[in-house]
């Protein structure tokens, strides 16, 4: 496999991973991901919604290839140069009982040689599915953190994710410790970069771009692309239920990220929708089955029930509600086709109706 500028992966030395050797911003990364993915148009889904030809587009970043594929490939690059620099041997993060973050991170650790330990809402599962399956595969020491209650406790993970960063230190090794979806600055950077990704091939194949429609769980991709394009006004982050915070923890985050890329903070106001994450976080939602089916038996595109499907739900809205802009716009597939195989979700796409994705 080549590396950007046609080196090949990891040169005569099995299991390193190539890296630019560039001082540039957005070159301090990992090859870890597929780039560029696709742009590709949704002509039949946006014909259903009433638009012209050539005015619905998606990125394919479920095609990034790491662990399954999914965003967080992009910000694992950096994350995981980030890591390596500071001499870490042990990758720490956490999420949701289906969270494709903590997936994709087993992965990276994995392709680099490095440890990795995992905090994972809820209690260990008699029968794991969806992610968790991946999760046990690949191999990372996973740490159950009991909730009491069915709402993700954004904050208890967090604090978990501390707490075993200081235990895996105590044992004499290395953590690099990542939040949530790894929502940091440095994490960010992979979607500033994708962001510039994003602008070329928009401006190539759609003539423009007016809106990216992203899920916003951490908040970190939404916050990377709105460094990357300059305009919080181009990027509608749908919640999905996982923090309370969005509209602070995402322009603070794009302006440092922004400010790590050489780059100007982002101009304008962020902009969340929260009428689509259903009473907390993995509810399963009539809105986000609708959008399933929609892209499924219109483009053949396969969603999932926790992050992309809101977001999808989230655009069908803003074009019924007349939201978007008279401009090419972009759904952003961020992954996440594991959590159709966990708990509830079969049964709830032949139209049952459980409150929340279970084990």
């Amino acid at each position: 496999m080549l590396g950007a500028g046609g080196d090949r992966l990891g040169g005569n030395r099995p299991g390193t991973v190539w890296r630019m050797p560039s001082p540039a911003p957005l070159d301090r990364r990992v090859a870890l991901a597929h780039l560029p993915t696709p742009l590709e148009p949704l002509e039949r889904l946006g014909r259903h919604l009433g638009l012209a030809p050539g005015a619905l587009w998606v990125k394919r970043d479920d095609m990034t290839g790491l662990g399954g594929g999914g965003n967080k490939a992009r910000k694992l690059e950096f994350l995981c140069a980030a890591a390596l620099d500071q001499g870490c041997d042990t990758l720490v993060t956490g999420g949701g009982l289906q969270s494709n973050h903590v997936r994709m991170t087993a992965a990276a650790a994995n392709r680099l040689g490095l440890g990795c330990v995992v905090v994972l809402a809820g209690a260990r599962p008699d029968v794991p599915a969806g992610n968790v399956v991946l999760d046990e595969l690949l191999g990372p020491e996973i740490v159950w953190a009991h909730q009491r209650s069915e709402a993700m406790d954004y904050q208890g993970i967090e604090r978990a994710i501390e707490d075993t960063c200081r235990r895996v230190a105590a044992d004499g090794r290395r953590p690099y410790g990542m939040p949530i979806g790894g929502a940091t600055a440095v994490g960010a950077l992979g979607y500033v970069r994708g962001a510039v990704e994003l602008a070329g091939q928009a401006a190539e194949h759609a003539g423009g771009l007016g809106l990216v429609v992203t899920a916003d769980g951490s908040g970190g991709t939404h916050a990377g692309l709105a460094g990357g394009l300059g305009d919080h006004a181009q990027v509608l982050g749908v919640d999905v239920g996982a923090r309370t915070d969005l509209e602070e923890c995402v322009p603070a985050t794009a302006s440092k990220a922004a400010a790590l890329a050489g780059l100007p903070p982002p101009h304008g106001t962020v902009r969340v929708d929260r009428r689509h994450a259903g009473p907390f976080y993995g509810s399963l939602t009539d809105g986000c089955r609708e959008a399933l089916h929609l892209a499924a038996r219109l483009e053949g595109l396969v969603l999932d029930p926790v992050y992309t499907g809101k977001a999808m739900a989230g655009l069908i809205a803003a074009y019924r509600d007349g939201a978007v802009p008279d401009a090419p716009v972009v759904f952003l597939h961020t992954g996440g086709l594991p959590a159709l195989f966990a708990g509830g979700a079969p049964a709830w796409l032949r139209g049952e109706v459980p409150a929340v994705l279970s084990d």
